[in-house]
């Protein structure tokens, strides 16, 4: 049984066709691995010994989910399982299968395993499958009716309902590396089913496509093959070609996936972590991705408060400020603005005081740590306030020379409670030596 090819102008999915692809088919196809020893990175999971290993050569029956970038091999290593695991390998994807679909290959897998066929169904982009379809793959995974073999970009954490990832045996693939990268296209040049040592190519084009590959082997090989294509036989590849026929790079971000949140982790680090450059390399990918600038903005206006506070307290000014430019100049102007504000904020000094304060405030609150508004703090603009004691005996701060008196502010039962303790960084540091002597006075221990 074989489905249709998941990529438009590659081979179908049959696991014969996978090994044995029309000779017209994309570089990118020709060039996909045979067997493992063929498949370039990935040694953390492909290792010997490893399960996922043991299962290409035939020794093993979990189902699989590979999590990973494009590019790093999930389709090769579910073509490789089904070489060894199974007769049928049948390709869905969640772009166009719905439980139809689903519930009909496992029927037919179900008959063909009495005749001890096995098959191993590949879903790719199975996070875009709705928690029903992915419920019904629930009974044929875990009586192993299929060898389910799913793919994603995203973490199935939040994309793959649990029952199905406690049936499965997780796979986290990884970004190959330039040397990755630099193997596959040298591969590729000489190869008979690649260009075959028709050209040659330059290291300056080598490092180039390795660049621009971002570390996606079916990128670099797409990059490669629309480069040889402006090199007559026999010619030679150089940096100029490919840079004439590559326009850049692309980089992987996903505004609703899980680099969106990797990034935008990285970013707001970067700026607490005081490295002004590492902060503006995320800013880059952000805003060469699309992503809103608004919400960059506000998260610029949310980390002035969390990790800079009193140490700077002009930086939430320029948070904000960088909120209300970016809204009404919009982009590509904007991008100046989201700058000036990332590098204000990560060469700011660092203070996380007053989010530690809030938290232990609230912790007080929500403990029931609480007590009654002491009387001469309360209400005293109604008739009859002061008969109930309220506002009696108040003291009015601006009426001493300091401007601060000693007077009870917190509740009784609190009375020694500190929440706020400002660090020596930056503008904080004057805090820090002037608040010690204003507790001091307020609570009359002067």
């Amino acid at each position: 049984m074989s489905q249709d090819s998941l990529f438009p102008g590659e081979p179908s999915a049959a696991a014969d066709d996978y090994f044995h692809p029309q000779h017209d088919a994309p570089l990118a196809v020709r060039m996909r691995p045979r067997s493992l020893d063929e498949v370039v990175g990935q040694k953390h999971v492909l290792g010997p010994g490893t399960p996922l290993r043991r299962i290409i050569e035939g020794s093993g029956e979990a189902s699989v989910i590979l999590y990973g970038p494009p590019g790093t091999g999930k389709t090769t290593i579910a073509s490789l399982i089904s070489a060894a695991a199974a007769d049928n390998f049948v390709a869905l994807s969640a772009l166009t299968s719905g439980v139809k679909e689903v519930r009909a290959v496992i029927d037919q897998a179900r008959r063909d395993l009495v005749h001890g066929t096995k098959t191993v169904l590949f879903i790719d982009e199975v996070h875009r499958f709705s928690k029903t379809q992915q419920d019904a793959l629930l009974a044929a995974v875990e009586n192993r009716t299929v060898l389910l073999v799913a793919a994603t970009t995203e973490n199935p954490s939040f994309s793959v309902v649990a029952p199905l990832l406690s049936r499965s045996l997780l796979i986290q693939l990884e970004s190959l590396s330039a040397e990755d990268i630099r193997q596959v296209i040298m591969r590729a040049v000489t190869d008979e089913r690649g260009l075959a040592g028709a050209l040659t190519v330059t290291e300056p084009a080598v490092d180039m496509l390795v660049q621009l590959a971002g570390g996606d082997a079916r990128r670099s090989l797409t990059y490669l093959e629309a480069a040889a294509e402006a090199v007559p036989e026999g010619g030679e590849l150089n940096d100029d070609i490919v840079g004439a026929n590559i326009n850049r790079a692309v980089a992987r971000y996903d505004r609703d996936g899980d680099q969106h949140y990797d990034i935008t982790s990285a970013f707001i680090k970067s700026i607490r972590g005081s490295d002004v450059d590492a902060a503006l390399h995320y800013l880059a990918r952000m805003i060469d991705a699309g992503e809103d600038p608004r919400f960059v903005a506000r998260r610029l206006v949310i980390h002035a408060s969390e990790d800079i506070g009193m140490a700077d307290p002009t930086a939430l000014q320029t948070a904000i400020a960088a909120y209300h430019a970016v809204s009404f100049i919009g982009m590509p102007e904007a991008r100046i603005t989201l700058a000036q504000a990332t590098i204000h904020l990560a060469t700011a000094p660092k203070s996380n005081a007053v989010y530690v304060a809030i938290d232990r405030a609230l912790a007080d609150v929500q403990s029931g740590n609480i007590g009654v508004v002491p009387p001469h703090l309360r209400d005293g603009h109604y008739a009859g306030a002061a008969k109930l004691g309220n506002a009696v005996g108040y003291q009015y701060p601006h009426d001493d020379p300091r401007g601060v008196v000693t007077q009870q502010y917190l509740p009784e039962e609190l009375q020694s409670a500190v929440y706020y303790e400002p660090t020596t960084h930056g503008a904080e540091k004057r805090l820090y030596e002037f608040l010690g002597r204003l507790r001091r006075i307020v609570r009359g221990k002067s």
